[in-house]
């Protein structure tokens, strides 16, 4: 049945482990993937590279599958899931995993594999490489990130602003919206003499696949809407202090206050998106799941632009 959407499925064959780096990446807040998507999402060079992303499983007649992504442009990610995640993913395609959950607490579990330990309390990866605490930023990378932050928040709101699938606007003027806070923080940093550069060539491409995904894909698109938005109400507003107690003279920027309560605003989103996705399959909601990978190792490569 996963046949129907753009992974190739074919019979598992037994792979050599992974190669993972001696160099570990960087701890961060909010937004890690498996190690070694991390690492390989930290080592890539070139912005042309594809993403591959693969999990082994058994579907609903029991065969052994191997499920392998799309191609993505921006990054580079191999992963190979251990036993438990096997099984994990195999419940899901199932079904079993959603049992007693609404979607978005799904999508939150599926989030929460990728947190270490001491980022949630649910998380479930060790931590590996220095703390957030034990990096030091620098301005000029710092500048980078806001503004490959700002494109991505941009493509989103542009996306469900046009409302090419019905169902997209409902999310307009949630109150989540960043691009506007992130104009004016750019502003700020302009007036102070600092050069405003230009978009990464990897978030350019992301901001493209979004686009790509929203007319083709609209679970997938789902999934990258729910991190970006509820990544930055969480992890992204403690990695914000933490960076301005460092080199910003504890400045608070607009990209981290939102107007009205920001639990209440949550709240309204969740309840639309269980809404939108009380009406799709399960094949359809796992489709949205998987994504979470994806979504995870760019959102990795952004943040690691503040370090670099």
């Amino acid at each position: 049945s996963l046949a129907r959407y753009p992974s190739a499925i074919s019979e598992a064959v037994p792979m050599a482990p992974a190669a993972v780096s001696r160099h570990q990446p960087p701890h961060f807040p909010f937004a890690i993937v498996d190690s070694m998507a991390l690492a390989a999402a930290t080592l890539a060079s070139s912005p042309r590279v594809s993403i591959s992303v693969s999990a082994a499983g058994m579907n609903s007649s029991g065969r052994s599958v191997s499920l392998g992504a799309r191609r993505v442009p921006g990054i580079s990610v191999q992963i190979h899931s251990q036993r438990r995640r096997m099984v994990a993913s195999a419940a899901a395609a199932r079904g079993d995993e959603g049992a007693g959950k609404t979607f978005v607490e799904e999508m939150r579990a599926a989030a929460m594999r990728m947190h270490t330990k001491d980022q949630a309390s649910e998380g479930e990866k060790e931590l590996e490489g220095p703390s957030l605490n034990e990096l030091e930023p620098n301005l000029e990378a710092y500048l980078r990130f806001l503004v490959d932050s700002k494109l991505i928040f941009q493509t989103l709101e542009n996306i469900v602003d046009r409302a090419a699938v019905p169902w997209y606007a409902e999310f307009q003027n949630t109150g989540l919206e960043r691009s506007e806070a992130l104009k004016k923080d750019l502003k700020w940093f302009s007036e102070q003499g600092h050069t405003i550069p230009e978009p990464s060539a990897s978030d350019t491409k992301y901001a493209s696949y979004l686009e790509e995904l929203s007319e083709k894909d609209q679970q997938a698109f789902f999934c990258h809407f729910y991190n970006m938005y509820f990544g930055q109400s969480a992890g992204g507003r403690l990695t914000g202090k933490k960076i301005a107690d460092k080199i910003l003279n504890k400045k608070e920027l607009e990209f981290y206050k939102w107007e009205g309560t920001l639990s209440e605003l949550l709240q309204n989103v969740r309840t639309k998106l269980n809404q939108v996705a009380s009406s799709w399959t399960r094949e359809q909601k796992n489709r949205c799941l998987e994504e979470t990978v994806t979504s995870f190792a760019y959102s990795v490569d952004r943040l690691r632009k503040i370090f670099t």
